[in-house]
């Protein structure tokens, strides 16, 4: 009645208007009415979601993070995070019928730029801090650990990072390395984040210090953008929705339903969780753009869920569906169009390697939804919101200042357990955002500029918020004497990408065809021994040994956490 009433009154309001203004004016008091229906709307959310907080305070008030406290959910949440930073993630099918390398092409070293250490005027090596990455795919990337400065954006600092002098995989064909936008883990060896060294409140080499630790990602079709220091609110076509992570070191939230179906009434449920108490919590997911798919769990979790959510997505199967994700009792739909790749007739969906208890949401959610990272406080908070698909993404650098509408940390430091998301609050301090451009390789994968050394040396590297590895390359027999001489032998007389490995062939198969070959049972045991072989934990065996400093090697550097 309400509605009614207050459009009757626009057009009384109208009829008045001369005509010439008529239209004009018109047009605004619609657009005013449309902005109060929509305020009022967001009111009764928020009353929603205080009722059910009410309603379930038993439930929150615990103490602690539920990835750390809970017994069961800090094992599912270790096994997501595991996978989240596995480097093989982009799954593969084994060729049974040879076993002569592990990966359909070789690593090309030629196809990189490397960083030449001679050439930088502020570099200095870590050589004796060395470092041997292993993943149960059989990637491998072998360095040192130095500092430099960083070019990121519109900002630079000092910061650590890793001097990669070996790798096999062909995933870094064309590219320069890796730039993790992960959160740290406790006590771990390798370098500081390099977002979290240029807002270091120690860091005097900095002109990021009043940059905040947050950052936004999103991606189309064919490009895509990460926004440091928040989100630009032009990117977003509704709300930002806020919830807690459920970790302190990773972008953990729990999804408490996934429905697939022709409509969220219709849908069938994905997720059908035994007890109550698993189902406040959710099922542990990370949202991670180096994870190119929607990956579900292919078994019941260990006993948790009622159903084996792969085999109901494919006896379901059809083109035009949609999953329905449910986080902090807000639901978001992926549509078909962001999880069938049209283009190569391929479907972006995947079960869950062995082990895995929980979900990886990747590429085809930034698709539909700007998602922001704060990591201001002690526990990450996500945000979500509709992507404003008419948003120009940016080719080249621009750095701005916006009124950000921030996280309402005062409501989500107060819950506990189960997890709501709440809407933003406005607030009217300027924020400064970093808007960078991102390459978009189809969809799957993602490359950014950066720089390093002085002068600064350019490079294009696999942009990944699901890891915390920063690194280039390097020409290993280009370097320096001194450096070298502080470094293993056998970091000279072996080459990694000339290793024999077991072989696994990529192919694309479009799900339907996967369907028709398999039962869903015997697919789910085939594609369990693939994914075994392909992803896993990943062994970081670090080496440290006592050698003379290098030059420059006085300089206080441990405030950054290199290894």
């Amino acid at each position: 009645m309400s509605r009614v009433l207050l459009l009757l009154a626009v057009v009384a309001l109208a009829s008045a208007i001369p005509a010439v203004r008529r239209e004009e004016t018109g047009r605004q008091a619609l657009k005013d009415a449309n902005a109060y229906f929509a305020e009022e709307d967001t009111k009764t959310d928020i009353r929603e979601l205080e009722d059910y907080q009410q309603a379930h305070s038993d439930q929150m008030a615990r103490d602690g993070l539920p990835c750390d406290t809970d017994p069961v959910l800090k094992l599912q949440c270790a096994s997501v995070s595991r996978a989240a930073r596995s480097h093989g993630r982009k799954f593969k099918t084994a060729d049974e019928k040879s076993s002569s390398q592990l990966f359909d092409e070789p690593y090309r070293p030629e196809d990189s730029r490397h960083f030449d250490v001679a050439s930088s005027s502020t570099f200095i090596p870590q050589a004796s801090q060395t470092f041997d990455l292993n993943y149960a795919d059989g990637s491998h990337l072998r360095g040192f650990s130095g500092v430099d400065q960083v070019y990121m954006g519109d900002y630079k600092a000092t910061s650590p990072f890793g001097v990669i002098t070996d790798c096999n995989s062909p995933d870094f064909n064309g590219v320069d390395g890796i730039l993790g936008f992960g959160l740290p883990k406790p006590g771990s060896d390798l370098p500081t984040p390099v977002l979290f060294a240029m807002t270091d409140a120690e860091n005097k080499d900095t002109n990021a210090a009043d940059l905040r630790r947050k950052f936004s990602f999103f991606s189309t079709d064919d490009a895509a953008e990460v926004q440091l220091g928040g989100y630009d609110p032009q990117t977003a076509a509704g709300t930002m929705w806020y919830t807690p992570a459920l970790a302190t070191d990773d972008f953990i939230v729990g999804a408490t339903s996934l429905k697939f179906g022709d409509s969220k009434q219709t849908a069938v449920e994905l997720l059908q969780f035994k007890s109550t108490a698993q189902k406040n919590y959710g099922a542990p997911s990370i949202m991670d753009s180096g994870t190119s798919c929607l990956v579900i769990p292919a078994d019941n979790m260990q006993g948790q869920l009622a159903n084996i959510p792969w085999d109901d997505f494919a006896k379901h199967w059809k083109k035009g569906r949609s999953f329905w994700l449910e986080v902090g009792q807000k639901t978001w739909e992926i549509p078909f169009s962001s999880w069938y790749l049209a283009e190569t007739d391929q479907t972006c969906v995947q079960p869950s390697p062995a082990g895995m208890q929980g979900l990886l949401v990747g590429d085809v959610f930034f698709r539909e939804y700007i998602v922001e990272f704060d990591m201001t406080g002690h526990r990450p908070i996500i945000g979500i919101a509709p992507l404003n698909k008419h948003y120009n993404l940016v080719n080249q650098n621009v750095l701005a200042s916006f009124e950000i509408n921030k996280a309402p940390k005062s409501k989500l430091t107060l819950l506990r357990g189960s997890e709501v998301m709440y809407p933003a609050e406005h607030s009217e301090v300027l924020t400064q955002v970093d808007r960078i451009p991102i390459v978009n390789k189809k969809g799957t994968q993602y490359f950014m500029d950066v720089g390093i050394g002085t002068p600064r040396q350019p490079f294009t590297v696999i942009f990944d918020t699901g890891s915390t590895v920063f690194g280039v390359f390097t020409k290993k027999h280009s370097m320096p004497s001194h450096i070298k001489n502080q470094l293993p032998s056998y970091y000279f007389s072996e080459n990694l990408h000339g290793l024999e490995q077991v072989n696994v062939q990529v192919q694309a198969m479009p799900l339907s065809e996967v369907l028709l070959q398999y039962p869903s049972s015997s697919l789910i045991g085939v594609l369990a021994v693939v994914n075994v072989a392909l992803i896993g934990a990943v062994l970081l065996i670090v080496k440290s040994r006592r050698t003379p400093r290098a030059r420059g090697s006085d300089m206080d550097v441990r405030s950054y956490g290199t290894i």
